[in-house]
């Protein structure tokens, strides 16, 4: 009879260990997938002087949308050539700045060597990183990524690290081609997504800029 309770008490012991302890299984930890980038173009940055350019992109008109006009601050983000930093450097006029930022340092050289050339003193270069723009705090009105979006592969510390740089009420404007990430274009709607989760709020969203029929003009400001 004392054997049998020394049992019983036994497995006892054992249930109640296990019911405070309880063994639970883990669930696999789920990763996630970077999107399809564009590699960064690093060729011939010519191609981007086409001369009818001004004109599908209706450029212009963009920067009305962006407040771009005489005393603004503006960054060209992914400058390349410096097509379109040019452009700005004019509207904003000697009371304004322009910032033409790239990661690639021979854009920056070729900027550097086309403000020389085109005495153009509003204008400085800054060499960016894949995560960051290294831009100043609270240095610009307005910025515009053309179609440079898509060739990012860190797009939500990227856009973070952007947003100290705006003052208060800037817009960051956004054109690129809808694509799948790997053709040099990215759908809208994964941009909206992206950007939304990096703190910015989508404010308005244009179907202008035309330059190969796949394009979008989209402008966020900080939420």
């Amino acid at each position: 009879m004392g054997l049998r309770r020394l049992a019983i008490a036994v497995l006892a012991s054992i249930l109640l260990s296990s019911h405070a302890f309880p063994q639970t299984a883990t669930a696999p930890q789920e990763t996630e997938t970077p999107r399809q980038t564009s590699r960064p173009y690093t060729g011939d940055l010519s191609i981007f002087e086409s001369p009818d350019r001004d004109k599908k992109l209706q450029i212009d008109r963009v920067m009305d949308l962006l407040d771009i006009k005489a005393g603004k601050n503006v960054a060209d983000i992914g400058a390349g050539s410096g097509w379109f930093t040019v452009r700005a450097s004019k509207r904003v006029g000697v009371t304004g700045a322009v910032i033409a930022e790239d990661i690639n340092p021979l854009a920056i050289e070729s900027i550097g060597k086309r403000i020389a050339k085109e005495n153009l003193t509003n204008i400085r270069t800054v060499l960016g990183k894949p995560d960051d723009p290294m831009l100043p705090p609270g240095s610009v009105d307005a910025v515009l990524l053309l179609k440079v979006y898509h060739e990012i592969a860190q797009p939500l510390e990227f856009m973070k690290n952007l947003r100290p740089a705006l003052r208060q009420g800037a817009k960051v404007g956004i054109i690129d081609r809808n694509g799948d990430g790997t053709n040099h274009g990215l759908d809208h709607q994964v941009v909206e997504k992206e950007m939304a989760e990096a703190g910015f709020r989508l404010s308005a969203t244009y179907d202008f800029t035309k330059a190969d029929g796949q394009d979008y003009f989209l402008i966020f400001v900080v939420k």
